[in-house]
């Protein structure tokens, strides 16, 4: 996990709360990603903007693809950052999402796709949208979509791992998308409810019907303090962190 917090970061700038202020490294979270190694290279799912401090701190020295799972700025606004690894690979990036996802990285970076400022100056994409099942270095990727509000989002299935973020509505087909899933990286923000993400008690339920045998909560916001939960976690859920790592097959 390359960071487990919500969009502000935790800690969140000007706080003074217990969480905020906390030595605890666990409750140090950067904005929200997963770096997922593959036989056939390395993939990551968004470019927070913390990003280029996320490959540093973990050591990522090579990104083969990107699977964007929205177009919102702490999933999106460390894109410019896979400069580095054009210069380090000498190939474009292919960069995976929705079509809308894809329009709104058209939009927002549009120098990097219009004509001139080269040299270095901006980093080498090849966008592909997700429509469908692919293959990605040597595997088999299934977008799951989902809403955030009333924002479609891809969650991503890699054989018995998924991971599925900013999200508040399952449908009935995306969750049969998600049976068999082992290992599954699910958003829960924080304890109470909010309009656009999971809460955890909602958290809790879905997980329990999707039944993966591990489920690492993600996007974590201020208001939980890892070491000091203020609920149970049911067996098989924990609190993700940044640094973890988890295998799966």
């Amino acid at each position: 996990m390359l960071g487990s917090g919500t969009s502000t970061g935790v800690p969140v700038v000007g706080c003074g709360c217990a969480v905020c202020t906390s030595t605890d490294p666990r409750n140090r979270r950067l904005r929200a990603g997963v770096r997922i190694d593959l036989a056939g290279g390395t993939a990551v799912v968004d470019t927070s903007p913390d990003f280029r401090e996320q490959a540093l701190r973990f050591g990522l020295d090579r990104v083969d693809a990107v699977l964007y799972t929205h177009a919102h700025a702490d999933h999106l606004f460390g894109l410019d950052d896979l400069r580095p690894f054009n210069f380090r690979q000498e190939a474009p990036i292919p960069c995976y999402g929705s079509g809308e996802t894809l329009e709104r990285i058209r939009q927002i970076f549009a120098y990097v796709f219009e004509a001139g400022q080269e040299g270095g100056g901006k980093p080498k994409l090849e966008l592909r949208e997700a429509s469908g099942p692919f293959e990605l270095l040597g595997e088999l990727v299934e977008p799951v979509p989902v809403f955030h509000g009333s924002m479609p989002v891809l969650g991503y299935r890699i054989g018995r791992f998924a991971l599925v973020t900013d999200v508040n509505v399952i449908s009935a087909a995306s969750y049969q998308r998600l049976a068999g899933v082992e290992v599954l990286i699910l958003s829960a923000l924080r304890y109470r409810p909010h309009p656009t993400h999971f809460h955890f008690e909602r958290a809790f339920e879905v997980a329990a019907r999707i039944g993966a045998r591990r489920t690492i909560f993600t996007h974590i916001a201020h208001d939980v303090d890892h070491g000091a939960l203020r609920c149970a976690l049911p067996p098989g859920i924990e609190l993700g962190y940044d640094g973890l790592v988890v295998e799966f097959d």
